[in-house]
């Protein structure tokens, strides 16, 4: 019989139905924010959970998941991250998605590739590396950020805060290089 993995931090999430999904896929003891409105008391526990064992920010890749995220993320520095791709959060590809309908081996990955934010850092990619990429303008780009996104599990956003995510979770020059190499391996396969 395989153990599941056992997890160090608290794993931040938004429900119980996302406890019970990560309790299917991992050992690991979860904090629920019970939605995007997050009180300071529970941020004021998720700082001394943070202190006491480390925490990782696990939320639904949409808006209200991305709006917690970020919440945490400005109370309490120096959180990990964990991103769910949506095709993993996605039910059959229709519906709600989610954290809870994710399958556990899904789980598992995005829990294997976690970011820490050094928001001090200097930044690694620029800029102009983005525009070269065709990554903030021209045809495709949205398209190409998903695709660069998921490959490097940051969750996606948008052309303004691509920049501030790679840099943000000190995604190296190699890293990018190579996730690069694989939008451009995908434009082609859609071609």
């Amino acid at each position: 019989m395989n153990e599941k993995m056992k997890i160090q931090e608290v794993i931040i999430v938004e429900g119980k139905d996302d406890t019970k999904r990560i309790n299917m896929a991992v050992n690991a003891d979860t904090f629920e924010t019970r939605g995007s409105a997050i009180s300071d008391e529970a941020l004021n526990q998720i700082d001394e959970l943070n202190d006491l064992r480390g925490v990782i920010v696990f939320t639904d890749p949409d808006f209200s998941g991305e709006k917690i995220r970020k919440t945490i993320q400005a109370a309490v520095p120096g959180v990990k991250h964990a991103f769910l791709n949506k095709r993993d959060a996605i039910p059959h590809g229709q519906g709600s998605l989610g954290v809870e309908h994710a399958s556990p081996a899904a789980i598992r990955e995005a829990l294997s590739h976690l970011y820490t934010e050094v928001p001090e850092a200097k930044p690694v990619i620029t800029q102009a590396d983005l525009l070269a990429a065709n990554l903030i303008s021209g045809p495709n780009a949205r398209q190409r950020r998903e695709i660069l996104c998921e490959f490097l599990r940051i969750g996606y956003v948008n052309g303004k805060q691509l920049y501030k995510r790679l840099n943000l979770f000190r995604v190296t020059p190699a890293e990018f290089k190579e996730a690069l190499v694989h939008v451009e391996e995908v434009g082609k396969n859609d071609e």
